[in-house]
């Protein structure tokens, strides 16, 4: 473990909440052990991220730190805290939501990340770890429980399609690793339950795992509810005399047809071919063609594209006006 937590998020002593957050969110991505599979000491320094947060996200654990430092656990961390998802937020301002119920593009690429990305490892983010302590129900022995609050980043693939995702906790000093199913179609934002997978006090009952979920961003498709969104590359003959070209969706290839004479920003829908959600329903695929021309040009055809200007039989800006 860092010897300064500070140090260990990069930020200064002076630093606010939202600060700590962001650093937070920022090293967490980057040194997150399943986007490190060939770094040894990834899921180390992921483990001391994640214990700088948990100390330094909490006002109290923060204040006896600034006082004992490392020995601030052995002092004691203060009274426990209510649960921020009674007030709909967690430490440092973060919304849990409603409760669940490149340049060029190679295509090749496209293909091999959907082909083989319904399920994997965590993604970028903050996916595991962050812990708040609660108390629910009247202060009886028997019905204490204490649950953890985390947030998870998924692969994009693995938000479409569903599959598992690998989560590392923090439960009272002890890292563990679970495995989580994450349903076909969850959005960023949602939460997911875990019950009895908390904390768990003696003599009272095990607490709930909550999982704010965060959708790990794709090189190429958005995800816009239900629906997907690709921006297509395609080449001055393609745009000019259409043509037929292979596109990667969830469901698979498919095959899209290019209009004669498409521009740039046309927009073409391929239907049932976005998000399948928990009812069974799939949302639409749009995409928006984008004609790219090549890395580099001769003269000679560069000279060929000019005398091209004399087709137009308007100017191509004529519209454009203050």
């Amino acid at each position: 473990m860092a010897e300064d937590y500070y140090k260990t998020l990069e930020v200064s002593r002076s630093a606010s909440a939202e600060e700590i957050a962001k650093a937070y969110r920022k090293l967490a991505r980057k040194h997150h052990p399943d986007l490190n599979p060939d770094d040894k000491m990834a899921k180390q320094r992921f483990q001391e991220i994640q214990a700088a947060y948990d100390c330094l996200n909490e006002p109290e654990k923060r204040k006896m730190y600034d006082q004992f430092g490392q020995d601030y656990e052995r002092m004691g961390s203060g009274p426990a805290r209510r649960n921020p998802s009674d007030s709909g937020g967690v430490p440092g301002g973060f919304d849990f939501g409603d409760a669940f119920g490149t340049g060029g593009v190679d295509l090749g690429d496209l293909f091999r990340q959907f082909a083989g990305g319904s399920a994997g490892p965590v993604g970028a983010g903050r996916p595991g770890g962050s812990s708040a302590r609660s108390r629910r129900g009247p202060e009886r022995a028997v019905d204490r429980r204490d649950d953890i609050e985390s947030a998870i980043t998924v692969p994009f693939a693995t938000a479409v399609m569903g599959g598992e995702t690998e989560i590392h906790l923090d439960r009272g000093g002890v890292n563990e690793s679970l495995r989580v199913k994450v349903p076909a179609g969850v959005q960023e934002g949602k939460k997911i339950r875990l019950r009895g997978q908390g904390h768990s006090r003696q003599g009272g009952l095990a607490g709930d795992l909550l999982l704010l979920i965060h959708v790990a961003p794709h090189p190429c498709f958005k995800m816009n509810g239900t629906d997907l969104e690709l921006k297509l590359p395609i080449t001055l003959g393609e745009a000019a005399a259409g043509g037929k070209v292979d596109v990667p969706t969830p469901g698979g290839i498919v095959t899209l047809t290019i209009p004669p004479g498409s521009q740039s920003g046309k927009r073409l829908r391929v239907k049932g071919q976005g998000v399948r959600n928990v009812s069974g329903t799939a949302g639409d695929l749009y995409i928006e063609l984008q004609i790219k021309l090549p890395s580099t040009l001769s003269d000679e055809t560069i000279k060929t594209l000019v005398s091209l200007d004399s087709v137009y039989s308007t100017h191509v800006r004529k519209e454009i006006a203050w």
